[in-house]
């Protein structure tokens, strides 16, 4: 009961709470259909319950916002049904029609109690986003972008976006790593989340680490598997969309579902329904390659083959034609060579016998010869002796006769003979004096004359003039 105070009519927090309860349980009797976007699920694992945060946006920004109640038993019917319907399950950042009641207490206030979710409605919602997405991708002219980029005739250098544990990724290795034909691949993970909200900036993020090595790699794979159709509208994402469609490799990807193609697979280069079926057709690229190479090789065997079977044949039968002609040409030479051996045989001896007689007559000629030029070499021979004896006792004279002169002549220039003749020879320091400027007053000098010396001191020294 509300008191009064000062004449002011005072109510209660409570009070109020019970009067607003009051009023929206009288007005709100039923439950009815309601749309809006679930911000956050706030799922509880513990307690199995959700706590909805539901708002209404206009132009980007929130209108309206309520909490709700989502107890466990009506979550699982709902969230199976999303299963079955979307192959997605209930999460954050959808939009949904739901039916709910009013429910407002003095503790918690103004709640939303679901009782049931139309998954129909979100699907339309999805498919409506999806579309939008295609539509955008189109408008700017990038939707076939990796369509048209060319992939390698071998794609051997694979980087994998994929998560490392997954059962997917390890088919795809499994079947790329045990292939029968030995087919060689370099494979590289790149590890990212593949579903969920966080997945498409994760994808995109280890693009963005491949492009910077992209001439290491000749295409990208998409790896996801092991969770069926759950999960895949992370890859109607505009921005991972973009990301593939503008990738300067061929992007080729096996996200794992059979129906209901997403907006990433579409833009890829190629897309396979599991990471099987991308292992296979990788290793099919292989074989279209591998095939006609053995095909033309055995063709090339083949025909080499025959080429040197018929080679060979025809090489037997020209050795035979061969060995027949030469044959008849050796025998025929051969009886040349025994006739011209015969006739060189006739024609030395015959030669041989001219030859020796022409020897014969050569000899006698010069043995006459011989005899007649050796008699007037001789006499000449005696002639010249004689002569040359004449000659040299004629030079030997003359050459006495100047020896003579020559030694009377030393003999007058011997010193001693000389000093006999009455000169004399001046030595200064044991040195002949030939000029006065080499003598000074006070010098010691020695002169010879033929029988002695005679020691001197210099006391004048008179330079006598010139007539």
């Amino acid at each position: 009961m509300a008191e009064v105070m000062n004449d002011k009519k005072i109510f209660s927090l409570l009070e109020v709470t019970q009067s607003v309860e009051k009023t929206l349980t009288d007005r709100y009797r039923c439950s009815f259909w309601v749309k809006a976007e679930m911000n956050k699920l706030n799922f509880y694992s513990h307690s199995g319950h959700c706590y909805p945060d539901l708002v209404e946006k206009r132009d980007g920004k929130v209108i309206a916002q309520l909490r709700a109640v989502l107890w466990k038993n009506d979550y699982l019917r709902v969230n199976k049904r999303f299963l079955d319907t979307l192959k997605e399950p209930l999460k954050d950042g959808v939009k949904i029609l739901f039916l709910a009641r009013i429910s407002f207490t003095p503790l918690y206030g103004l709640t939303l109690i679901i009782s049931d979710i139309d998954p129909g409605y979100t699907l339309g919602d999805l498919e409506q986003e999806k579309q939008k997405t295609i539509k955008k991708l189109q408008a700017e002219g990038i939707f076939h972008n990796n369509h048209q980029l060319k992939l390698p005739l071998l794609p051997r250098r694979i980087a994998i976006i994929s998560v490392e544990t997954s059962k997917g990724y390890a088919d795809f290795l499994r079947i790329i790593e045990n292939n029968s034909w030995n087919y060689k691949f370099f494979l590289l993970l790149f590890p990212a989340l593949l579903q969920g909200d966080k997945a498409p900036a994760q994808i995109s993020k280890q693009l963005q680490k491949i492009k910077k090595v992209k001439h290491h790699f000749d295409a990208v794979a998409i790896i996801r598997g092991g969770g069926g159709d759950v999960g895949l509208s992370c890859y109607n994402d505009y921005n991972l969309a973009a990301e593939i469609a503008n990738f300067p490799i061929p992007i080729i990807t096996g996200i794992g579902h059979a129906t209901n193609e997403t907006v990433s697979e579409m833009v890829a280069y190629s897309n396979a329904i599991t990471p099987t079926k991308l292992a296979e057709y990788l290793l099919q690229k292989f074989h279209d390659f591998s095939v006609p190479v053995k095909e033309v090789e055995r063709s090339l065997v083949d025909k080499a083959r025959r080429i040197v079977t018929e080679e060979k044949t025809s090489l037997y039968s020209e050795v035979k034609l061969f060995r027949s002609v030469t044959g008849n040409i050796l025998n025929s030479d051969r009886n040349k060579v025994d006739n011209s051996v015969i006739a060189l045989q006739q024609q030395s001896r015959f030669r041989l016998k001219n030859e020796r007689e022409l020897l014969r007559n050569y000899g006698t000629t010069i043995r006459k010869d011989s005899f007649l030029l050796i008699n007037h070499f001789t006499v000449d021979v005696f002639r010249f002796k004689e002569k040359l004896l004449t000659q040299c006792e004629l030079q030997i004279k003359e050459n006495r006769l100047e020896l003579d002169n020559m030694e009377r002549n030393i003999d007058n220039m011997d010193p001693n003979n000389v000093l006999k003749r009455g000169y004399s020879i001046t030595l200064l320091n044991g040195k002949s004096v030939k000029d006065l400027s080499e003598v000074k007053v006070g010098d010691s000098l020695h002169t010879l004359i033929f029988e002695g010396e005679i020691k001197s001191t210099v006391d004048e020294t008179v330079k006598r003039e010139q007539q």
